[in-house]
């Protein structure tokens, strides 16, 4: 947990989680793993996530910033885990994220060195009109005058991920990590409570992504998902990072 008197860098929303994931070859990955960590598997499986969903009431130390506290995000990520004396860290690690505000992008690449990059982006997100309607997200974004997008349809009520399952695996990794510029890597608290999912009746990915992700892991994206689903999210608080 926190120490209770930290402040966290960011708190927001983070909703409607459309989430496309892909087991991988491990050796994909080797370089990219941030030192101090290690790839996390599920039942033997290296995986990459494609995850689309919007962030909302935004703000940075407290602070609301006009115009940037709704907008989109899509990245890719990996997981990895990290020993930290008797406990297990389980965490992601952003190959890309996407965003369209510069200043977002911007702010997080000087305070975590992430990798991010702003692109026109827009989404159709379609509620149930009941708890067993339909729900429909669409996010999208454009790169050198073509959009790729992700696409996911549910029907029904979303459910607590099952205990030991993928999505569980999926949505429950509480700690980011990122390679920073000498060497180390900064390792920074995600607190949020556990999502509600959906199973999708479709999930798609449409474009082209190699000039974001590489032709490896770009490449994969175009074959259909080892698994995927909607996520409904939550509040978020993510802390100020400690170099490892």
């Amino acid at each position: 947990m926190p120490d209770p008197s930290a402040r966290p860098f960011l708190t927001a929303e983070w909703r409607n989680l459309a989430m496309l994931n892909y087991a991988v070859d491990p050796a994909w990955l080797a370089d990219r793993v941030p030192r101090g960590t290690e790839l996390d598997q599920f039942g033997g499986k290296t995986y990459i996530s494609l995850v689309a969903f919007r962030f909302l009431r935004t703000r940075v130390r407290g602070i609301w910033i006009p115009f940037h506290s709704d907008f989109d995000e899509v990245n890719l990520r990996f997981y990895v885990r990290r020993q930290h004396a008797d406990t297990v860290r389980r965490g992601v690690v952003f190959v890309r994220e996407v965003v369209p505000r510069y200043w977002v992008a911007k702010v997080a690449q000087l305070a975590f060195h992430e990798n991010y990059i702003a692109l026109k982006m827009r989404h159709q997100i379609v509620e149930p009109v009941s708890e067993y309607g339909r729900v429909q997200v669409e996010y999208g974004w454009r790169q050198e005058r073509r959009w790729s997008s992700v696409r996911v349809e549910c029907e029904g009520r979303p459910h607590r991920a099952a205990e030991g399952s993928l999505e569980q695996f999926i949505t429950e990794h509480y700690w980011g990590y990122a390679a920073q510029p000498d060497g180390s890597c900064l390792e920074y608290q995600v607190e949020h409570e556990p999502w509600r999912v959906w199973q999708p009746t479709l999930a798609k990915f449409q474009g082209d992504t190699a000039g974001l992700y590489g032709a490896q892991l770009g490449g994969c994206l175009n074959r259909e998902p080892d698994s995927a689903f909607l996520a409904d999210g939550s509040s978020v608080a993510v802390y100020s990072g400690t170099r490892i």
